[in-house]
């Protein structure tokens, strides 16, 4: 038992000498030191940062969004029934791809995607519930959500705009 009881003691003895040290004092100034530290380094990372913040915001501010309520298409889960908006393509005005969007998340969600798009002006290919393929100028300006809905549209307004 002996043995066990000088084991423990052994143990315990590394941690005292460095006991001894610790008191209020020193640990009050081990945090002065360690916060001193930290506020420092945390206002370096303040400044490195602050211009690409105001970066993401200049660029935020030359954008806007669309959304395109296209045509649906039904889709049977068991006995629910969803109506999730048909795939379209935007278009630069010089005609070339810019991005196709599948315009829902699943099969089972109804809620048009919202696109993010710099400032100008696009043509937005889409299927139109009543006119089938439609292809219709769109205008993103700064800061604002352009909202397509072909269903609302009447055929003068989608004729003026939709070619074969």
């Amino acid at each position: 038992m002996k043995t066990n009881h000088k084991e423990t003691r052994s143990s315990g003895s590394t941690l005292t000498p460095l006991l001894r040290y610790v008191n209020t004092r020193s640990l009050a100034i081990a945090m002065f030191v360690a916060l001193a530290i930290l506020g420092t380094t945390r206002g370096n990372e303040m400044k490195k940062t602050a211009p690409a913040k105001f970066q993401a915001q200049t660029e935020e501010l030359s954008q806007g969004s669309l959304e395109v309520y296209s045509a649906t298409d039904e889709f049977k889960d068991g006995d629910a029934r969803y109506f999730p908006h048909s795939s379209y393509a935007i278009y630069t005005t010089d005609g070339k791809l810019l991005k196709s969007v599948g315009n829902h998340i699943s099969r089972t969600d109804e809620i048009p995607e919202i696109v993010a798009l710099p400032v100008g002006s696009y043509t937005v290919v889409a299927r139109a519930e009543k006119y089938g393929y439609v292809h219709v100028p769109v205008a993103i300006k700064e800061g604002q959500r352009t909202i397509l809905d072909l269903d609302i549209w009447g055929s003068k307004t989608l004729a003026r705009f939709a070619h074969s």
